[in-house]
């Protein structure tokens, strides 16, 4: 076995892979960027080698220096993790010729899947199901154009060497094949240094089906069952699952052995992941094969009891498989979410700064957590903004869900936003728990994006309760002052209202053992819990049912979270509450007339001069952020009356990058 590997990567995979080699005893090399110094990868490692600046061009992508870095530090082997170098089939030739291993498929099986458009052409030889499509290079836009209206609206184009949702349009008519070329090879060129590009038929209401495999050099293959990775958002994963709730037996079992035969024809070795499209009658179609570990692999290894890292690494040293597919079963269900430093309430926009408070929920049987970051670490703009996966696992759907939505409620992020919010109205989404899903589902449900009211709570109670018993309470502590005067003690009244969505709550609260009674609305609602003051977590029960509310205080208002949905939160008297009425209200200023940066990035173009006339919905600028571009568009007819920053300009959040009349 090796004694030492490096992994070429970063972030949770680096860690992940770390974690894997560790229990094996195999030492470890991180590599990092300047940005990655501090990072938790590094933390984790053995040993460690900068290789260059924060821009992956200059470091991650750079063969050479981690090359460099195999040979100061003697390590054998290299695992790449996924993304970056881990289907650059030279790097792994460079590597071989400096009698250092790859950890994963040689390079001829990289060569023919990396390239989208050969693995089509072999996947159709081998027998698998194809998506009927044009299987060349497009030229330019409007080859595209021409291709699209012979294959028929609507069309996919996509980068033979894309991925991870970058690289990929769909198009339904001339203008949006042409824009979604030059978009799409753009990121092409930036995320994987190819732009060429290729067109095929879009299936419409499609879901998105995996099969995981595993191959040895002795020719063995088997596959570990599926993977429905259907929610997704601009072509991107957010929530995957295992087993899938639409396959039967049939299905799976055909679906695995063409998985199979397609790694068999190019003498496959190592984990890979062949990707299927499957419509609503069950047909699929092979969509792509990912010549490295995935993602969302967890889910896979928690319903098969497989350490996917582990066999990777012994493939790779010349070991055969231990398993064979008879030993393949299905223990139970996992639910894999995403969650990413983005603010879904301002159209999924990217965050980035520091981790000022991260606790995920305590792993245990039925959560696992697999991050690259730690309390007070820094989420960059340079890379993708992924903070952790949360995974978590029952012995059928529905309890994977509730185990889902209960650690979604204790996974506790402050200083950058995250999508908690947005993963947990996915899982309480009808369509989701009913596991009617496809590709399309997240923008059918939320064609105008997310918004606070798409995530109305169930039962506004819990945060009447709650927030009731925190005020009481520390009032009650309060009353407890030294020094008072006899006979004019603090004394704590029952009666208080709840100021919540613009709306007065009217509350009773009476103490009891291990917390208190709260009646509101003709119901008493038993709050138990020993929370205590400045944590951020509220964890007890309300009428005996389990009960976790994050909180945040902001001067004389509470934020409080649950199941996705959140509220700002006040509590006052009732005389108070009167009062209020009269107050007057703040209105926020006009910034109707700035185009405003929403994230920091780079300004790849303007698309306007000053004094040009716009009309609603006309491209103004690209922005590009975490490795994908960000088109902005005019809100409204206007007027374009200075423009504050050039081409090429790093902007900063909230940067005004233009004026209107």
């Amino acid at each position: 076995m090796f004694d030492k590997i490096l992994i070429a990567n970063r972030g949770e995979i680096a860690c992940r892979v770390i974690k894997s080699a560790q229990n094996m005893g195999i030492k470890t090399v991180a590599v990092y960027s300047d940005a990655d110094r501090n990072a938790l990868h590094v933390q984790m490692a053995d040993e460690t080698v900068n290789i260059g600046p924060p821009p992956s061009a200059q470091s991650y992508l750079c063969g050479d220096k981690i090359l460099q870095a195999c040979l100061d530090t003697g390590a054998q082997a290299v695992h790449p993790g996924y993304g970056f170098l881990s289907e650059n089939s030279e790097f792994c030739e460079s590597l071989a010729a400096a009698g250092i291993v790859f950890i994963g498929p040689k390079t001829r099986a990289i060569q023919a899947m990396g390239d989208k458009i050969t693995s089509k052409r072999l996947a159709d030889e081998a027998g698998v199901n194809t998506i009927p499509g044009f299987a060349d290079v497009l030229r330019d836009g409007d080859h595209a154009v021409e291709i699209a209206n012979k294959l028929g609206y609507p069309v996919m184009l996509k980068a033979t060497a894309g991925g991870g949702g970058k690289g990929m349009r769909v198009a339904y008519n001339d203008d949006e094949c042409r824009e979604g070329f030059e978009r799409a090879s753009n990121e092409a060129r930036t995320g994987f240094g190819d732009d060429r590009m290729f067109a095929e038929k879009f299936i419409e209401e499609p879901r998105h089906i995996e099969i995981q495999i595993i191959a040895d050099s002795q020719g063995n293959v088997v596959y570990l069952n599926e993977r429905e990775c259907s929610l997704q958002r601009r072509h991107q994963k957010v929530i995957e699952e295992a087993p899938s709730p639409f396959l039967d037996g049939a299905t799976r079992k055909k679906m695995g052995e063409q998985a199979v035969a397609l790694a068999q024809a190019v003498e496959y070795q190592s984990a890979g992941t062949v990707e299927f499209i499957v419509d609503s009658k069950r047909n699929f179609y092979f969509l792509e094969m990912n010549t490295r570990l995935q993602v969302e692999h967890p889910i896979t290894e928690l319903i098969t009891g497989v350490d996917l890292v582990e066999l990777m690494i012994r493939v790779a040293n010349g070991e055969p498989l231990p398993i064979q597919q008879a030993d393949v079963g299905i223990n139970g269900w996992a639910i894999e979410s995403r969650v990413y430093a983005e603010d879904p309430f301002r159209n999924f926009l990217p965050s980035i700064g520091r981790l000022v408070y991260y606790r995920p929920p305590q792993e245990d049987e039925h959560v696992r957590v697999d991050t690259g970051v730690f309390e007070g670490g820094e989420v960059s703009m340079y890379y993708d903004p992924m903070i952790a996966k949360l995974v978590t696992h029952g012995e059928n759907r529905n309890e994977a869900i509730a185990h889902m939505r209960s650690a979604l409620d204790r996974f506790l992020i402050r200083g950058v936003t995250s999508n908690i919010s947005f993963l947990s109205s996915l899982m309480a989404h009808p369509r989701f728990v009913e596991g009617n899903m496809s590709t399309n589902m997240i923008g059918e449900e939320y064609p105008d994006g997310f918004h606070p009211a798409d995530v109305p709570h169930d039962d506004p109670s819990i945060f009447v309760s709650v927030a009731a018993s925190m005020i009481r309470g520390y009032r009650d502590r309060a009353a407890q002052i030294d020094g008072q005067l006899s006979g004019h003690e603090r004394r704590v009244p029952n009666e208080w209202v709840i100021l919540m969505n613009g709306n007065q709550h009217p509350v009773l609260v009476v103490s009891a053992d291990g917390g208190f009674d709260v009646q509101y609305n003709g119901e008493t609602y038993a709050v138990r819990s020993d929370w205590e003051f400045g944590q951020p977590l509220f964890s007890g029960s309300i009428n005996g049912e389990e009960i976790f509310v994050q909180v945040e205080r902001r001067e004389q208002t509470y934020r409080l979270f649950h199941n996705g949905s959140q509220a700002n939160v006040k509590v006052v008297t009732p005389k108070v509450a009167e009062l209020l009425k009269f107050m007057p209200v703040k209105e926020p200023p006009d910034m109707s007339k700035y185009l405003i940066s929403p994230m920091p990035g780079l300004l790849v173009s303007l698309a306007v001069k000053e004094g040009q006339a716009v009309n609603a919905g006309d491209e103004l600028a690209v922005l590009e952020a975490m490795k994908m571009e960000n088109t902005l568009l005019a809100e409204r007819d206007c007027v374009v009356a200075k423009v504050n920053f050039e081409a090429g300009a790093s902007l900063a959040v909230d940067d005004k990058i233009m004026e209107f009349e």
